[in-house]
């Protein structure tokens, strides 16, 4: 299966470090048991100021799955995101269960969003083709202070189902739609549970459902993109939700790992 693992890294590494990398991730991927499907194996290593960053992304039965690890050089990092993904495809080919809590990357808790709940830990959003680095309109932040935009169509989805998609895909948020609101709508880690829902516009709980997931009461706030990075970087948060002040759609504005910010906005 080796073959079939798509390798990217930063410049410095050798023919030998990929070579190791794809056997090795391809090991991993066949490691959970036969049965399972595992497509579309891609590896991505990136130097970051903690040291290297490894992350894998594949198809397993069909069904999106990330993960990514950071250690201080190129072997642990490979070490961490093999085992991580054997993790991870265990998780999504059996019985979906919540993540622990606290999360083994989270940080001190204290840093409050102005949605209400406590937000302690910073998503990673991949490099897509979908993505610009242009800034897009009135309101939009000058100078490249956003230097990542992605604007996917937003998956309607219920609140348990889009915190299935967020552990899947090793994210800390997830931005959606609820169709029992009919507005956008995020799902991130955060205690008590671990889950938490914040929507566009204050509502009640949702209905039917199984998975620990705590409610925000507040709406998230209507801001210009230059407000709300004002608001990110005034108070150290890793990301923010904030609606767009004419439309309401929902954004997320967060910290990549080399420090500068990315948005993600649903496509209109």
């Amino acid at each position: 299966m080796g073959e079939l693992v798509t390798v990217r890294a930063f410049e410095g590494l050798t023919g030998e470090d990929l070579a190791e990398a794809r056997v090795r991730v391809a090991a991993a991927a066949a490691a959970p048991g036969v049965g399972t499907l595992v497509e579309a194996l891609r590896v991505r290593f990136a130097a970051v100021a903690d040291g290297v960053l490894a992350q894998a992304n594949a198809e397993v039965d069909g069904r999106r799955i990330r993960v990514q690890e950071v250690a201080a050089g190129l072997g642990d990092s490979l070490d961490r995101v093999a085992e991580a993904l054997r993790g991870r495809i265990r998780a999504v080919t059996g019985a979906w269960a919540p993540r622990p809590w606290p999360a083994h990357r989270a940080a001190a808790p204290g840093a409050a969003v102005p949605v209400g709940p406590v937000v302690p830990v910073v998503p990673v959003v991949p490099a897509d083709p979908a993505c610009s680095a242009v800034p897009g309109g009135p309101g939009d932040v000058p100078g490249g202070r956003v230097v990542r935009r992605k604007e996917p169509s937003l998956v309607w989805c219920s609140p348990e189902a889009a915190a299935r998609t967020m552990d899947a895909m090793d994210y800390d948020i997830h931005l959606f739609t609820d169709p029992a609101t009919e507005t956008d709508a995020v799902v991130y880690r955060v205690g008590p549970t671990g889950y938490r829902l914040a929507r566009t516009v204050a509502a009640g709980p949702p209905g039917r459902r199984t998975a620990p997931i705590t409610l925000s009461p507040h709406g998230a706030p209507r801001l210009t993109e230059a407000q709300a990075v004002d608001r990110l970087e005034g108070a150290e948060l890793p990301f923010l939700f904030f609606a767009h002040p004419v439309s309401g759609r929902g954004r997320v504005l967060y910290r990549r790992f080399d420090g500068r910010l990315g948005l993600i906005a649903g496509r209109a």
